[in-house]
């Protein structure tokens, strides 16, 4: 298996060898989107293995912090959905693992009977708590080499890279 600098060396070589018969694409960005979806996706790969003994995704994962983080430890599925970027259907799997594993309940809202809310469980916040500080190390591990203002900068400049990206596809006619 290949690591991942050396995969993004063989996608930077392809996107060169592309840009010799594809006039006009942008070389420099395209590298550097395709090397944002490696690392993220490494990422991902990474907190996978370390969630299956768990039998959690990412996805699923992703969603427990969201209903851990939320105002009293609770949410609707459709905030979630939105927050979570999960079609409707895949909540619903998700949402149906996290109950079944006793991390949330699903319930009728006290405000409005045809609202479900999910809401942590005393099972889900001691997991949460309980498996984030083994993450610690792979995300200091992650930034070690950049210095406290090299880690702000890129912060910065991912901002902006979101900024940009939530106004093409607000702009979007093609949606």
């Amino acid at each position: 298996m290949f690591g991942l600098i050396d995969r993004i060396e063989r996608m930077n070589a392809g996107i060169h060898h592309a840009s010799e018969n594809v006039p006009g694409l942008p070389v420099q960005e395209a590298v550097l989107l395709r090397m944002l979806l490696m690392t993220g996706n490494a990422v991902v790969e990474e907190i996978e293995r370390i969630l299956k003994p768990h039998g959690l995704s990412d996805s699923d994962f992703r969603t427990l912090m969201m209903v851990y983080t939320a105002p009293g430890g609770r949410t609707s599925p459709s905030e979630l959905c939105g927050y979570a970027q999960q079609s409707p259907t895949n909540m619903t799997r998700i949402t149906n693992v996290l109950v079944k594993q006793g991390f949330v309940t699903r319930a009728s809202s006290d405000e409005d009977r045809r609202r479900v809310e999910l809401s942590i469980t005393p099972v889900g916040r001691r997991f949460v708590r309980k498996l984030l500080p083994t993450l610690f190390p792979r995300i200091h591990g992650a930034f070690a080499s950049l210095s406290a203002a090299e880690q702000k900068t890129l912060e910065h400049l991912l901002r902006k890279v979101a900024a940009n990206i939530d106004q093409l596809i607000g702009s979007d006619p093609h949606p």
